[in-house]
């Protein structure tokens, strides 16, 4: 388990940096978790965690100093309790996808302010650098990007490897001792969730009619399924 915990570490800080540098979306979650599900053989748990975690903070986005909860840090730690708690219990239910969901949503938001103090640290290497670049120092230059960079892979890995050090294990331990209202109610949450989502989608795109469209086809396909369950 170590050995999977420091290699989900290194690859989930490597990806985070997407969010600060190269911005070509591999660290969003809908691309960052199903990656993490590869490298712990289960791409499907990744994807489905992806797409909730994509479909919560999807109107959460960095405009002007606003700055949104970590969702690259929530997708990794959410595949990775999941199917590593999964592993050791011998299957990935849709209750414990629910639980490692709502355990890793606190966790990203704290991460946000992790990166709010590297923001600030930051300033002034990029003070620094504009001096510098007035007196065209452009190997200066590259040393501030450079150290930059580093202090968002290095924080990122190591608070992806103490969280997941600390809640794997305690996942494992509690959940198959939570009464069984509590299982039921997570299972309720694995439906609720992407509704939740698509409902938060829908907020941002402001289309007049759409949310009364969304209910009603929402009903048909429920009303469908109910049919179809009783008979």
């Amino acid at each position: 388990m170590l050995t999977q915990i420091i290699l989900i570490s290194f690859v989930g800080g490597l990806l985070c940096l997407d969010r600060v540098f190269i911005q070509a979306m591999i660290s969003r979650p809908v691309v960052i978790a199903p990656i993490i599900g590869l490298l712990l053989n289960n791409i499907y748990a990744g994807l489905i965690i992806g797409a909730f975690i994509e479909l919560i903070w999807i109107d959460r986005i960095p405009i002007g100093t606003y700055i949104p909860p970590n969702d690259s840090i929530t997708a990794v730690i959410a595949t990775s309790i999941a199917v590593m708690t999964g592993q050791k219990l011998g299957g990935i239910y849709p209750q414990l996808v629910s639980l490692a969901i709502l355990i890793a949503i606190p966790f990203g938001i704290v991460a946000k302010y992790m990166d709010i103090f590297i923001i600030k640290t930051n300033e002034k290497l990029s003070n620094d650098a504009l001096e510098e670049a007035k007196k065209n120092e452009i190997r200066k230059i590259e040393r501030k990007v450079l150290w930059g960079l580093g202090k968002v892979f290095v924080f990122a890995v190591i608070y992806l490897f103490i969280t997941q050090i600390a809640l794997i294990p305690f996942v494992t331990w509690v959940y198959p001792i939570l009464p069984a209202a509590v299982v039921t109610t997570l299972l309720f949450a694995n439906y609720f969730l992407p509704l939740l989502g698509i409902a938060v989608a829908i907020n941002t795109f402001k289309l007049r009619g759409a949310i009364p469209v969304f209910c009603a086809i929402f009903l048909i396909v429920a009303a469908v399924m109910e049919y179809f369950h009783v008979r």
